[in-house]
C-alpha cells in the first residue's frame, strides 16, 4: 500500500500537468487553427471582390450596349428595313449576352435574374414594336417607334437592372 501512495504522489501531479499542458496546447492549436481560417478567408475576398467588381463593370456595360435607345443609335442606316433592323439588333443582344454569361458566377442569383429578365423585356420590346410596323418599311421608323415607346416608359428594362446592378455593387464600399 506504501509502495501505491508513493507511486500515487509522483503520478497525480504529473497527471495534473499533463492535463493541464494538453487543455493549454489544445486551446492554441484551436486558436491558431481559427486564426489561419480568417486570415484565408480574407485573402480570398482580397482576390474575388476585384473580380467580382470587374463582372458588375461587364454587365453595366453590357446592359448600357443593349438598352433600346443605344440600339438604335448604333445602328441608325438609311438603307436598312424595319426586319433588317430588328435582326441586328436581336443578334446583337444575343452576341452581347452570350459574350457575358459567364460573369454570373460572380454575381447573385437575384441580380443575374434581373440582369435576364432585362434582356428578355428588350426583346420583346424590340418585337413588340416591330410588329406594329410592317416588315419592308424603312428602320428610321422602327427607330422612331422604339424611342417613343421608351419615352412613355417610366424606366426602360436596362434602367431597372442597372439600378440593382449598382445597390449591389454598392454594398461592396
Amino acid at each position: 500500500m506504501e509502495i501505491f501512495l508513493e507511486m500515487l504522489k509522483y503520478i497525480l501531479p504529473a497527471g495534473v500537468v499533463f492535463l493541464t499542458a494538453y487543455l493549454t496546447i489544445r486551446t492554441l492549436v484551436k486558436h491558431d487553427q481559427k486564426k489561419r481560417e480568417r486570415e484565408i478567408i480574407l485573402k480570398n475576398k482580397q482576390l474575388v471582390t476585384p473580380v467580382r467588381l470587374q463582372a458588375y463593370e461587364r454587365l453595366t456595360l453590357f446592359l448600357e450596349r443593349i438598352s433600346p435607345d443605344n440600339l438604335v443609335m448604333r445602328f441608325s442606316k438609311d438603307n436598312l428595313t424595319v426586319s433588317q433592323l430588328q435582326n441586328q439588333m436581336l443578334k446583337t443582344i444575343r452576341s452581347e449576352f452570350d459574350h457575358n454569361v459567364s460573369q454570373q458566377i460572380y454575381i447573385s442569383p437575384r441580380a443575374w435574374e434581373v440582369i435576364k429578365s432585362a434582356r428578355e423585356n428588350t426583346v420583346k420590346l424590340i418585337n413588340a414594336t416591330a410588329q406594329s410596323l410592317k416588315p419592308d418599311e424603312p428602320a428610321i421608323k422602327l427607330s422612331k417607334a422604339l424611342l417613343e415607346r421608351i419615352m412613355e416608359q417610366e424606366r426602360s428594362p436596362s434602367r431597372v437592372a442597372l439600378d440593382y446592378i449598382k445597390r449591389e455593387a454598392g454594398t461592396f464600399f
